[in-house]
């Protein structure tokens, strides 16, 4: 490789660590925040999706988020959530045109691969219902984290009105077993599927396509600071109930059954 060829390679990547950044400070609701491409790079490589996957994602987020809040009434809660171009709605919305609304402004970004419509027909939920939900999320995912041969940066986890969801490129027995973490968490009404079902010979190829795309950026960019304040994080205002044997949530599949982890985008 000549040097040309470097350097414009590593120009790309330092430009797309620097639109990863703006995104993750968009995203308000997310509990990550980027503090140097060195740790960026050590976050790529445990997802199996590409560096592009992962900016594609959060670029049809922030449009879908949006333009779905522009486009609906201040009545309606939607939460969107992307994973390899797989569009979750989830939340509650005043009515069925509202509901359709939010599928056709989704339809309507490029690069969607699909929709996985869970948006309720009823009035929108508490600020203490979604205080909830956001526990019981951070309940699943410290669950997995602390799970034996189970890689948690494999699952994404979004939770709503006690309904716990979960997208990844996994394999059927991490799908099942990720899904039978999170239903034996304590407070998790029901688990939902949204998974992309990969071979394990795919999971191994992703993981090395991932790991390459990481040693790029690592070498872009030298860290930096961004005044992050690292510390101890606040006890959740959440009250959880008490730590009884309950049964485990019940668990399904999403209406939407794909293998095929670059699915069609869909039709417009």
């Amino acid at each position: 490789m000549n040097q040309r060829r470097v350097r414009s390679t590593l120009a790309k990547a330092t430009l797309v660590v620097s639109l990863m950044s703006g995104v993750a400070l968009t995203l308000g609701g997310c509990a990550l925040a980027i503090v140097g491409a060195a740790g960026a790079g050590t976050l790529i490589a445990t997802d199996r999706r590409t560096l592009g996957a992962q900016t594609e994602d959060r670029e049809i987020q922030v449009k879908a988020s949006s333009r779905i809040n522009d486009a609906l009434p201040d009545t309606a809660h939607v939460n969107v959530t992307v994973f390899n171009r797989r569009v979750l709605l989830t939340g509650e919305v005043p009515d069925d045109a509202s509901n359709q609304k939010a599928k056709a402004v989704v339809r309507d970004i490029n690069n969607v691969g699909s929709i996985v419509n869970e948006l309720a027909i009823q009035g929108a939920s508490s600020f203490s219902a979604r205080a909830n939900d956001s526990y019981l999320e951070g309940r699943v995912k410290t669950a997995m984290v602390g799970e034996k041969d189970l890689r948690a940066n494999y699952y994404k986890v979004e939770c709503e009105r006690g309904i716990v969801y979960l997208m990844g490129l996994v394999t059927q027995d991490e799908g099942a077993h990720g899904a039978d973490v999170a239903a034996q968490t304590p407070g998790v009404e029901q688990v939902v599927k949204v998974f992309q079902y990969i071979k394990p010979e795919e999971a191994v190829a992703l993981e090395k396509a991932a790991a390459s795309d990481a040693s790029v950026v690592s070498a872009a960019s030298a860290p930096v600071d961004t005044g992050a304040t690292v510390g101890t994080v606040p006890d959740s205002p959440v009250t959880s109930r008490p730590l009884d044997k309950q049964a485990p949530a019940s668990v399904k599949d999403s209406d939407i059954h794909s293998g095929n982890p670059n699915p069609t985008p869909a039709v417009k």
